[in-house]
């Protein structure tokens, strides 16, 4: 599985980090970067991605398919 944060898209919510904390952490830009994807379980990572206000997160599964958004 791969998940990647839109730096861009990003406002520093820290919904993800909240659902999230072993996996998403807030930078010194205030802005979300992945920290260790195997900390969470697929399903939380996808309720992390989906509690993101601008749709910055996406998550990519093994075969390459897009899971969200």
């Amino acid at each position: 599985m791969k998940v990647i944060v839109d730096r861009n898209l990003c406002i520093g919510a820290a919904s993800c980090v909240a659902i999230a904390p072993n996996t998403f952490r807030l930078d010194e830009e205030n802005k979300a970067v992945v920290v260790d994807i195997k900390a969470t379980d697929k399903d939380t990572l996808i309720a992390a991605a989906q509690s993101c206000p601008t749709l910055a997160i996406t998550v990519i599964d093994d075969d390459g398919t897009q899971i969200y958004p």
